[in-house]
């Protein structure tokens, strides 16, 4: 039984006078992973961010319409936003890692959550480099700085410290996009064992990837949802012409 973790209703986003999203409704599923596909400058991004308050940072954007959480509306003005991210983990395109060592890296969202014992940290720190497939390749190297590790390593290292938080759900942006093909299977086997406990969303601009590892697909073009549907469908009996001129590469 598929049950709704993210509701959106009739959402739309302007960056002052210009509207950047137009009037989106879609459900997305608890532990499912769901991809947004469409061409580049689409919106996928800007949508991403709307579930975890990150446009807020940018002046001038005016949303509209509703985002529930759980039942509950994340644009309430009295929601503690600090909270929210709490239980949304993100990762980005590029790995965004701190100038510090592998450990440092895990330890810091629990250290500001207030968790200080070393035991429990050190427990932490072997659960998401285990989650994130990476603890045999870095257990000897905890006490190294992050940044030594390769591509593909930085990228799971992101996503084991998204993890450390205990988030409910995990936001990817573009994950992949930036790595050989061997890591990007690792990081795409990785979304796959996520899903069992977490909701995923992942924007990708790769087609492939998003029909091997998502159970759901939204294709959005020029700021609006164009579809939406099972993954499987999307890809092989998409109910929109203009999906499937998209998804058979006639554009985009």
């Amino acid at each position: 039984m598929k049950e709704t973790k993210i509701q959106i209703n009739d959402l739309s986003l302007f960056y002052s006078e210009k509207q950047a999203l137009s009037d989106i409704t879609l459900d997305i599923f608890s532990r499912r992973v769901t991809a947004f596909i469409g061409p580049s400058g689409c919106g996928k991004s800007t949508f991403l961010r709307v579930i975890n308050r990150m446009n807020d940072l940018i002046d001038n954007v005016k949303i509209t319409g509703d985002v529930l959480i759980d039942g509950i509306n994340i644009y309430d003005k009295n929601l503690d936003v600090v909270n929210l991210r709490k239980r949304i983990g993100m990762v980005f395109q590029k790995s965004n890692l701190f100038p510090k060592t592998t450990y440092e890296n895990l330890v810091f969202g629990p250290r500001i959550n207030g968790i200080n014992d070393r035991k429990v940290l050190d427990e932490i720190v072997e659960r998401t480099l285990n989650q994130a497939a990476l603890w045999d390749e870095v257990k000897d190297r905890l006490h190294e700085p992050a940044l030594s590790l390769s591509g593909g390593q930085q990228q799971r290292l992101c996503i084991a410290r998204a993890l450390a938080v205990e988030p409910q759900i995990i936001l990817m942006d573009e994950p992949a996009s930036a790595l050989d093909p061997i890591s990007t299977a690792k990081i795409e086997e990785l979304i796959d064992d996520l899903k069992t406990k977490y909701t995923i969303v992942i924007v990708t601009h790769n087609m492939q990837q998003a029909a091997r590892v998502s159970d759901y697909t939204a294709f959005f073009y020029l700021g609006r949802l164009i579809e939406y549907d099972k993954t499987t469908k999307i890809f092989t009996n998409p109910s929109n012409k203009q999906t499937e001129d998209y998804v058979t590469g006639r554009f985009g």
